[in-house]
């Protein structure tokens, strides 16, 4: 299975198997993403079972999304390395076996290491690697594809919520658990979907690679010492390497990665406080399970429809713009939310909320892909989600170490929401900079020749002369080495 069978393209096949791939994310999610936010409705059962505060209980559930994410790239490189199917089973295996164990723990302590370490690591190889997979059988649908994969985590948190409230009732939360250990198994069955696909892009190795992969063989031939030959195996491993990830030298990404940390502080809690903060102004359990339900489904409205809209002639330039839209208002709703404090309030804020974070999450893939390419994708993504990490990890204990000392939850949500909306500014602003630049090297280019007029067709700029008898390549090769990238020259 490790080399499987491997599908042959020269482009994405945008539909056929992809749909597969499409489904398989969509259960990825779902037992991953949907599962990691059900663990809410678990904080008031473990804070009064084993009477601990809001702080040392909202560990868990940070612990569970702070190693999903920092082991992100881990999963890209088993998929990389090994293959997508591979990766994908042995995290479902890992996950289950977390989640089994969690059920006998006698402590918050064996929570943190079962639910939290084995199980968000399980996670970690199952979520970046699928989601990956979906990139490289969609190219013009690829917006869709992901809104429809990405709506698992909105239609699992939908349908999980008032189960695995039903399963408390029913088991207590042990119970739960075990029964959650079961079905986080079907992890391995979405990772018998994911058949891998050979891009024509995939196939030109890197120079460095063959270089290496050629002296190595001649070492080999002439049965060079066992020292050599390791030498040049490091030398190919450091090549492939560097390959791989050289996007993180690039300036748009390393914003986006800025950004990506400051959005990630603030869309964790909302999952962990939400139930919480509704009981404690009035709402009944069964009315906070239900608002973790609307939640779920309103995020499936925002990804499959904002994945739709996104790819339409008249935005599919614009989804840049459209991510950090849905970011900015996920942060506004988040500074209105401290003044909604009963049910028929919370509910259209839980739709809101819903709508854009599943906008959003389904636009990250896609905007990612936007700056590094498809080839960098799996990896990128790793690295992206690999961001999350630390904030996934502190903002939780962070707004409850903030409701402890408070007694209220505004401080929490305020600084939540300016983290989203400070995320939204950042990039919008480095967008703004680069535009700013590109029109200043073009007015430079029209300076530095008067006889060279510059003007725009599409997104690929045309050099001509103002005078029929200016036509020296010097001037023509300036224009064009200024205003557009070597690859669209006409």
């Amino acid at each position: 299975m490790a080399k499987g069978t491997r599908v042959r393209s020269t482009s994405p096949p945008d539909g056929g198997w992809g749909w597969m791939i499409v489904a398989g994310c969509f259960l990825v999610t779902i037992c991953t993403r949907a599962v990691t936010r059900c663990i809410s409705i678990f904080f008031v059962e473990f804070q009064s079972y084993f009477t601990q505060d809001y702080a040392q209980t909202a560990w868990i559930h940070s612990i569970v999304d702070c190693v999903t994410m920092l082991c992100a790239p881990l999963g890209s490189v088993v998929s990389n390395h090994l293959s997508c199917q591979v990766g994908i089973m042995l995290g479902g295996l890992l996950a289950s076996t977390g989640l089994i164990l969690g059920s006998f723990a006698t402590s918050l302590k064996h929570l943190y290491l079962t639910l939290g370490v084995l199980t968000g690591l399980g996670f970690a190889l199952c979520y970046s690697p699928a989601i990956a997979m979906v990139g490289k059988y969609f190219s013009r649908r690829k917006a869709l594809a992901y809104g429809i994969a990405m709506s698992g985590s909105g239609i699992g948190t939908f349908i999980l919520a008032p189960v695995v409230q039903l399963l408390i009732e029913q088991f207590s939360w042990r119970g739960a658990l075990l029964i959650l250990g079961g079905f986080v198994l079907n992890l391995c069955v979405c990772g018998a979907l994911m058949r891998p696909i050979t891009l024509k892009e995939d196939q030109t190795t890197p120079e460095q690679n063959h270089v290496c992969r050629t002296e190595k063989q001649d070492f080999k031939r002439v049965s060079l010492c066992s020292t050599w030959t390791k030498k040049w195996g490091q030398t190919c491993l450091c090549c492939s390497l560097q390959q791989e990830y050289s996007f993180l030298l690039m300036s748009d990404f390393v914003v986006l990665a800025i950004s990506v940390l400051f959005m990630a502080y603030g869309c964790s809690p909302l999952f962990v406080y939400l139930v919480p903060y509704a009981l404690s102004v009035g709402v009944s359990h069964q009315q906070a399970a239900f608002l973790m339900s609307i939640l779920g489904v309103i995020d499936i409205v925002g990804n499959i429809t904002f994945g739709w809209l996104t790819d339409r002639r008249c935005l599919k330039n614009y989804q840049y713009v459209c991510y950090l839209f849905a970011v900015g208002l996920d942060g506004l709703c988040y500074l209105c939310l401290p003044m909604l404090q009963s049910l028929p309030l919370l509910v259209p804020f839980s739709c809101t909320f819903g709508y854009f974070d599943g906008a959003y999450v389904t636009l990250i893939p896609v905007v990612t892909a936007e700056i590094v390419g498809t080839t960098s994708l799996s990896s990128a993504l790793g690295v992206v989600y690999f961001l999350h990490a630390v904030p996934y990890l502190v903002s939780p204990p962070i707004a409850g170490w903030l409701v402890d000392t408070t007694g209220s939850y505004t401080a929490a949500f305020l600084l939540c929401g300016f983290s989203m909306i400070f995320s939204s500014v950042l990039l919008g602003f480095a967008r703004l900079v680069k535009k700013m630049k590109k029109t200043q090297l073009r007015f430079l280019a029209k300076e530095s020749d008067p006889k060279l007029q510059l003007w725009t067709n599409g997104s690929v700029a045309y050099s001509v002369a103002r005078e029929l008898d200016h036509k020296d390549e010097q001037s023509v090769a300036l224009a064009l080495s200024i205003t557009t990238p070597h690859d669209q020259w006409p």
